[in-house]
């Protein structure tokens, strides 16, 4: 279905041209004179313009050369019952797509009506693809099976059927992007382009112009025409990466798209409408910012409306082998290099980094290994200098089978749970108000537990019991405050 504007000062003409593009699911809007569709063609994206070569006051081909003056693209389709050879040349030298001589039929025009939309739209993907390659600078696949990580899996599917704006928050290298384009993939849009800018990365009247477009001559260097992100994205999605840089006096700019889908290239006073759906990362806590003025409030109110919070690597460890798998299958494929051996004290180690680049670093030295130490035994005395933040003291027994059997705090959570059963005699409408908990959360953790194997009922009736593994979770935990509140 295309947008057609028709431009016939014959009322006949204009009605038989909307009733039969409208019978080919087209949506069409008439006028009577060239002036007044120059307005709405400014102001709206059509596919296609259908004129009349001779109207009273400004004739078809003078729409034509205006269109192209002030750097509009779309394709112009001419009729007359004036055929000339001059004519039709001189349309084709302004940029005409086609020429159609009356009197015609329905089909003859319908057919050169979609020629013109495939057109169009080939010459849109051509740009966006050309963008797109231009910020490809992340792998697309989203790799995550830890406990921390299976509410942000499950989440996407929700926030992706939305067209509300989407707030991602977590540290660099988590991953942010990686979610930003699953959530796209996994949305009504995902036919549509998805377009980045990395708002860090320019200064604020460059960052203007990349989003929104300028036209030729708003600013020095400016020698042509160019659509920003937000007109290349429409009815598809813009990622705004690290939107906290935005200067202030953009910012406003950026709420007025946000709240009216409308904006104004750099250098021009038209208004221009558009379908985008925003999704915006940050590495800050926005929230904290507004409050110190760094941010404006309702900016964060508008771009959060649907928060998803990225966990670090070291909260969601579980990952960390799958990540690897990843990432050292890929170089070595990339490569053409045997994969390196890691030996148990190199993954050990790895488990009980820090990881301050998160995700990012993890997959810098896996690259960094495979092709230094491809086909070689990696120790943790290989692996050490390569690692830019320090190292935990080695893992305690409890820890390590954590690592194998389940997060930590899962385990921590269900000794909590257990003891305060125990506590109130087995009763779960008490327990999970002293929790804060609702009694159906309450009731479907127990029969999850349940289900694994790891909770049944006799253990918060028995006086004092409490499973082995869970003591000793907890007593891990007793340790580890021990040792903070020693420090």
């Amino acid at each position: 279905m295309a947008l057609v504007c028709v431009v016939d000062d014959q009322a006949m003409m204009r009605d038989s041209l909307t009733a039969t593009l409208s019978a080919q699911d087209h949506k069409v809007v008439a006028f009577d004179n060239a002036q007044e569709a120059l307005t709405a063609i400014r102001q709206r994206a059509f596919d296609v313009v259908l004129t009349d070569l001779r109207i009273p006051g400004m004739d078809g081909v003078s729409l034509l050369r205006e269109m192209r003056r002030l750097g509009l693209d779309t394709p112009v389709v001419l009729m007359t019952a004036f055929a000339s050879v001059q004519t039709a040349v001189e349309a084709m030298k302004l940029g005409a797509f086609d020429y159609v001589q009356k009197p015609f039929n329905g089909e003859e025009v319908a057919i050169v009506i979609e020629r013109a939309v495939r057109e169009k739209q080939m010459l849109r993907d051509n740009e966006v693809l050309r963008r797109t390659i231009e910020d490809m600078t992340a792998e697309r696949r989203l790799i995550g099976q830890a406990t921390a990580m299976k509410p942000i899996i499950d989440k996407i599917e929700r926030v992706a059927q939305s067209t509300a704006t989407v707030l991602i928050c977590g540290e660099s290298g988590t991953g942010k992007e990686l979610i930003a384009r699953a959530i796209h993939a996994a949305s009504p849009r995902a036919a549509q382009p998805m377009l980045a800018v990395n708002c860090a990365a320019l200064s604020p009247t460059l960052l203007e112009s990349e989003l929104f477009g300028h036209e030729k001559g708003a600013f020095t260097g400016a020698d042509r025409m160019r659509k920003g992100r937000f007109e290349l994205a429409d009815g598809g999605t813009l990622l705004l990466d690290e939107v906290s840089e935005i200067s202030p006096s953009l910012q406003a700019k950026l709420l007025r798209v946000l709240q009216e889908r409308e904006f104004e290239r750099v250098g021009s006073s038209v208004t221009r409408r558009v379908d985008v759906r925003v999704i915006a990362t940050t590495n800050r806590d926005l929230r904290e910012w507004s409050a110190k003025a760094r941010f404006r409030e309702d900016l964060y109110y508008r771009l959060s409306v649907l928060p998803v919070d990225v966990p670090p690597l070291r909260e969601r460890r579980d990952d960390i082998n799958a990540l690897m798998e990843h990432f050292i299958t890929r170089v070595t494929e990339r490569e053409g290099k045997d994969r390196p051996r890691f030996s148990p004290d190199a993954t050990n180690l790895l488990m009980e980094y820090s990881w301050p680049g998160n995700v990012r670093e993890l997959q810098n030295l896996c690259e960094r290994v495979c092709v230094l130490e491809a086909g070689r035994d990696v120790t943790a005395a290989t692996i050490r200098p390569l690692l830019s933040g320090p190292v935990k003291a080695p893992a305690s027994a409890a820890e390590r089978a954590s690592y194998r059997d389940g997060s930590i705090l899962d385990d921590a959570e269900r000794d909590l749970i257990c003891r305060t059963l125990q506590r109130f005699a087995g009763h779960r409408e008490k327990s999970a108000r002293a929790l804060g908990i609702g009694l159906r959360t309450l009731g479907l953790k127990l029969k999850k537990w349940r289900d694994e194997g790891l909770f049944d009922e006799g253990m918060v009736r028995r006086s004092g019991s409490i499973p082995v593994a869970l003591s000793a979770v907890s007593q891990a935990v007793e340790n580890a405050e021990h040792d903070l509140q020693s420090v």
